[in-house]
């Protein structure tokens, strides 16, 4: 601040003077002022227009660059292709990708108008869905499949909480925790998981009010997606309050009726049809509207994770020779935890059958037999039956001349079905009976009357969950003897659960131990061993030990061959559940086989 022209102290003519300047210069702030905020306003309006003008000039840059990507579009190869060739382009699409349509359908008006027009694009079915969500999906995907195209339709049908479903990446092959075998009620979860991650499904979640759809378009990745994501709040929950409660509640209530009446209306087109559901749900009872002809039907499943109680349902597989269907085509069944009849016309010349009885279901012996015998030419086999009856009649001895793979489980009464049983071409042999004595007698009788099959996979006793009933425990375990291996020269893949360790190391070790009763190697092709649940005593680690070394000796060399006959090297090791070998075992291991998993016993 400039000094003041006034001497100090003041006198009374130049305070006079100070007044007069004070006043001067206040009227020059004022002038000031006035011009500033004139030329403010005058930025403010040149600001404004300038803004309107970039406004403008913006919003033609946008109509240009969409009349750009308009121009590029239509200059696109693509435009120029035939109709011949886009629709041969959808059908690769669609081999690789079931689901592709409801994503080609999204491009733009002209792929939507030709992907409604190709009805085999759409004969493929493949929905993941909750009682809560809209059962029009279906009909919409019915309707654009047209009348005459055959269908191919899996549902899976969630209906409690997803934590309670098996996690995808529980697959046993790919993870230290096992899974059950091909007949357990837990298969079709895994088979859902593998869905996910290799076919995509629709999958449609039960939407928060207002509903508000979207498409996802990804083939390659998670399902495609319908339906809004559900609120952090659990969405599974249908006895939530309020309106929104009550209408999830009602909807959960009629979503199988809504859906099977427009499933079961094109019966006639049914090529092949799987429905899966983790439990019981308020209107399974559509189920028994599954009736009538199907003549293109040559794959059926209805699978349930949870056992329930029911009674006798009038639909397909309890009908009678009176009221029979006709599948002329019908080749693979799959029923578990649902009801049907023994006698069925059904279950006739098939080549694939899975059955898992309910546990209401007590049958006598002979007729278990009796709906093998009605489809001699099985090709697989899987059957598990909590409850059975002794035979009534005197059963005969049964040859399946093409059965491949056999997988039996339940109660103890049915090793007198396998003592039956002949099998030359068995490959694959899964045994989960809860049988009262040891069973090595009835797996070596089935091989010795079957002319030593090429049996390349053996499953004893694994697929039994840890917490269930324990198998009946001879001196030795489940198998006292392990000698019937000397007769598995195909033997690939062993898998065994509830048994020592060291009479099983034992047999498949060097021959020249001394406490080995064979002569040569044991199973010389074994690559992989999996053994779940089993007790150790005395020297077990040192048997593991000593069975690796000999099998796969350091740095890569072959086994020793003993009667001209060279093991090949293991490659894979697992032991679930098991007691633990102690760190350094593991990491020696490790380094002897390609692929070691070690799991201990869960805590009680």
């Amino acid at each position: 601040m400039p000094p003041l022209p006034f001497p100090d102290p003041p006198t009374k003519d130049t305070l006079a003077s100070a007044r007069r300047l004070l006043q001067e210069n206040r009227k020059s702030i004022r002038t000031l002022s006035a011009r500033i905020g004139a030329a403010e306003l005058a930025l403010a309006e040149i600001v404004r227009e300038s803004r309107c003008a970039i406004s403008e000039l913006q919003a033609e840059k946008e109509r240009l660059v969409q009349a750009e990507f308009a121009t590029l579009a239509y200059l696109s190869p693509v435009r120029t292709l035939p109709q011949e060739l886009v629709r041969e382009i959808f059908m690769w699409c669609f081999e690789e990708h079931p689901c592709c349509a409801w994503v080609l359908a999204a491009v733009c008006t002209s792929w939507r108008r030709l992907a409604l027009r190709m009805p085999l694009l759409w004969s493929k079915i493949r929905l993941l869905t909750t009682p809560s969500a809209s059962a029009d999906t279906i009909r919409l995907w019915l309707e654009r499949s047209g009348d005459a195209v055959p269908l191919d339709i899996e549902i899976i049908l969630r209906v409690g909480p997803p934590k309670q479903l098996e996690s995808p990446s529980a697959s046993r092959r790919g993870s230290a925790s096992a899974s059950s075998p091909t007949h357990t009620p837990a298969t079709w979860t895994a088979n859902l998981a593998s869905a996910q991650t290799s076919t995509p499904y629709v999958a449609l979640q039960p939407p928060p009010p207002p509903p508000n759809p979207n498409t996802t378009a990804n083939i390659g990745g998670p399902p495609v997606v319908l339906s809004s994501s559900p609120p952090p709040n659990d969405p599974w929950n249908v006895q939530q309050s309020g309106e929104r409660g009550s209408s999830t509640s009602r909807s959960s209530m009629h979503w199988g009726h809504i859906a099977f009446f427009y499933l079961v209306e094109q019966m006639h087109r049914w090529e092949r049809f799987i429905f899966r559901f983790d439990r019981q749900f308020t209107s399974m009872g559509a189920l028994k509207s599954i009736n009538g002809d199907a003549p293109l039907l040559r794959e059926f499943e209805v699978s349930s994770a949870e056992a329930g109680f029911y009674v006798e349902w009038p639909w397909l597989p309890n009908c009678g020779d009176s009221n029979a269907a006709s599948l002329p085509n019908l080749r693979s069944i799959t029923l578990q935890h649902t009801p049907f009849k023994w006698s069925s016309p059904m279950l006739k010349g098939l080549e694939h059958l899975t059955l898992r009885a309910t546990p209401t279901s007590h049958l006598p012996l002979d007729r278990i037999q009796g709906i093998l015998s009605a489809s001699p030419q099985l090709k697989t086999l899987s059957i598990h039956f909590q409850g059975v009856l002794p035979s009534i009649l005197t059963m005969s001895p049964l040859t399946l001349p093409n059965l491949t793979t056999f997988s039996i489980g339940g109660h103890y009464l049915l090793t007198q079905l396998v003592d039956t049983l002949v099998l030359p071409s068995l490959t694959s042999l899964t045994l989960d009976i809860e049988s009262r004595d040891p069973i090595e007698d009835t797996l070596s009788s089935l091989l010795t009357r079957s002319c030593s099959p090429p049996l390349s996979h053996l499953s004893i006793a694994y697929g039994t969950a840890s917490n269930a009933a324990p198998f009946y425990y001879g001196p030795g375990g489940i198998v006292i003897s392990w000698n019937v291996l000397a007769e598995l020269f195909h033997l690939r893949t062993l898998e065994v659960g509830g048994t020592p360790f060291e009479p099983l190391l034992t047999a498949l070790g060097p021959p020249d131990d001394d406490s080995n009763s064979l002569t040569t190697w044991a199973c010389p092709g074994l690559e992989s061993v999996s053994m779940k649940n089993c007790h150790s005593h005395g020297e077990s680690v040192a048997k593991l030990v000593q069975l690796i070394e000999a099998r796969n000796p350091v740095g890569g060399a072959q086994a020793q061959a003993v009667g001209g006959v060279t093991p090949v090297r293991l490659k894979t090791l697992e032991l679930l559940e098991c007691p633990s070998l102690g760190q350094d075992v593991v990491r020696w291991l490790e380094h002897r086989v390609e692929r070691v998993v070690c799991t201990e016993p869960p805590d009680r």
